[in-house]
């Protein structure tokens, strides 16, 4: 499935794209292709909408690339076919500043950051330690 198709089939219910539904998409897109090419669905996802929207500077590759990893090791940790479900018991990803707890703002807004993918500078991520 595309990013536009995860995309329409999370927005359906007319609410919005918030961060809810981002991680919705990611969780869809990782439970569909698998943590690596929801990495590539999911980065050329929002870099695509954010051009159309006219913001291109909006896009950060390591947030995109993160954020899938946090929900694919998420999804990993609480299988589920239900959202739902899968939110309910990691309820964190919800939190939209939890990078900030691996990242300080000046590396995350850097431009390395937005072009590629760059090492938490605060804390390893819990799902890197273990690869």
């Amino acid at each position: 499935m595309s990013f536009q198709e995860l995309f329409e089939q999370v927005t359906a219910d007319g609410k919005g794209f918030g961060h809810r539904q981002h991680i919705h998409v990611t969780w869809l897109a990782v439970r569909q292709h698998g943590v690596d090419e929801a990495i590539a669905v999911v980065s050329d996802g929002i870099r695509e909408t954010a051009r159309y929207a006219g913001v291109p500077q909006k896009y950060n590759a390591t947030i995109s690339r993160a954020w899938v990893q946090a929900v694919g090791y998420h999804a990993a940790e609480h299988p589920t076919d239900d959202f739902g479900t899968f939110i309910e018991a990691n309820d964190a990803l919800l939190d939209k500043r939890l990078l900030t707890r691996f990242y300080s703002s000046t590396v995350l807004a850097s431009a390395a950051a937005r072009s590629g993918w760059v090492e938490p500078d605060r804390a390893p991520f819990p799902w890197m330690a273990e690869a």
